[in-house]
């Protein structure tokens, strides 16, 4: 008896909308048809890109902790957890886990053991009487000063809002779509071999079985991936092949996946038509979009959530997450800047020299604040600048300022 005869339409219905019966099949299910799950929506090939454009950048920004008085402690302890959380991810995986985790379940929960960061999976939350969130895992309970839970917030304050449930309509028919032209011409673009025989098919003829079998076997032959030889099947008289193609409309297809494919962008905050549009004209704004629309709502939430975390209420003490805008403009770009922050007193040229990629000089001359002698405060003018008008150039330079105006 076969799975689907033993259990009833009810419980097939329901494991079939949950994706269980690709698990079951080999993620092969009925009509071709995909079923979105935390592994598979990756397999989208626009996801996959926009997740790691997000998370990338937020797996790069430099984690800082802020003082009480407003200055970075940049030899915190807490620095050495972030950088290295644990012993089996490095800082920027851990940080590249958690954003995906993010973007596609809606909701991260990063735990604290001891001097350990770990992100933990089947948490479970609810709001207790004095209004305070409780967590378990595993039927145990979480201490909640072990953890925090972090959220893409939407309407429900106790459950984050993910692209695999916001875009899961739109996700299951993209997949289905490229599952659809994949299978074609994976199969060479045929739906089925059809042979045909000018007698009827007799089981009693063991000739004629034996010549079927053999033609059916050359024919799944020409199915096998890893034989890329032409074959030839010679025929007998009676006998002819004949193909069947794909009624796949692969122009219908295309067009489907050119309009909802883009929609999965808006379901992380980004406009694909935009975004695309832009790194190809200008990259530095592209990246500007992408930190602007997706990246800076990230690190501003996780760096409340991490405060939390690890510092009392009224510590004073604060976590911050720093990107250096600079990594987004061109070379030419950031040499300009580095010569007018150094003409203008904001830093020394030993700081731009690190900034543009040099080694540092270390000297007194490049350890210094310079500023520019054709700059003045504002309102002001250097009494050498060629720019300040004598005497002679005064208004009523006939003399008449002197005595003035008497009209006046």
């Amino acid at each position: 008896m076969r799975l689907r005869d033993r259990i009833s339409n009810a419980v097939f219905s329901f494991m079939e909308k949950r994706g269980y019966l690709e698990d079951i099949f080999d993620k092969t299910t009925r009509y071709g048809q995909r079923y979105v799950t935390d592994n598979s929506i990756m397999e989208s090939s626009d996801v996959y890109e926009l997740v790691q454009d997000i998370s990338n950048q937020v797996a790069l920004a430099t984690p800082m902790v802020i003082g009480p008085n407003g200055q970075e402690v940049k030899d915190h302890f807490l620095l050495n957890i972030l950088n290295n959380p644990n012993d089996y991810l490095t800082g920027f995986e851990f940080s590249k886990l958690e954003t995906n985790t993010l973007l596609i379940n809606g909701e991260t929960f990063p735990l604290t053991d001891r001097d350990q960061l770990h992100l933990a999976y089947g948490v479970t939350t609810k709001i207790n009487e004095r209004l305070q969130e409780e967590f378990s895992m595993n039927g145990q309970d979480i201490p909640s000063q072990m953890i925090r839970h972090i959220k893409n917030i939407g309407t429900d304050s106790l459950k984050g809002a993910g692209i695999i449930d916001l875009a899961r309509n739109t996700l299951e028919g993209v997949l289905s779509a490229e599952k659809v032209l994949t299978d074609k011409y994976s199969k060479g673009g045929l739906l089925a071999f059809m042979l045909k025989l000018d007698a009827h098919i007799n089981p009693n003829n063991s000739a004629q079985t034996q010549i079927v079998a053999k033609i059916l076997d050359q024919l799944e032959g020409t199915q096998d991936d890893n034989n890329h030889t032409v074959k030839m099947i010679p025929l007998g008289k009676g006998y002819s092949i004949e193909t069947l193609k794909s009624p796949v409309d692969d122009a219908a297809i295309l067009n489907y996946l050119g309009v909802y494919k883009k929609d999965l962008g808006k379901f992380l905050g980004i406009n694909v038509d935009t975004y695309q549009a832009l790194m190809k004209s200008d990259i530095e704004k592209a990246m500007m979009y992408l930190h602007n629309k997706a990246i800076k709502p990230i690190l501003k939430n996780k760096g409340e959530h991490y405060t939390a975390l690890f510092f009392m209420p009224n510590s004073g003490y604060r976590v911050e997450w720093k990107i250096n805008i600079l990594d987004f403009v061109p070379y030419s770009t950031k040499t300009n800047i580095g010569y007018n922050i150094v003409r203008t007193g904001i830093t020394s040229p030993d700081n731009v020299a690190d900034m543009l990629g040099f080694p540092k000089q270390n000297t007194p001359e490049t350890q210094a604040i310079y500023i520019s002698n054709d700059l003045s405060r504002i309102g002001q003018k250097n009494a050498t600048d060629d720019s300040l008008p004598n005497g002679d150039d005064l208004k009523g330079g006939d003399g008449n300022e002197k005595e003035g105006n008497s009209d006046i």
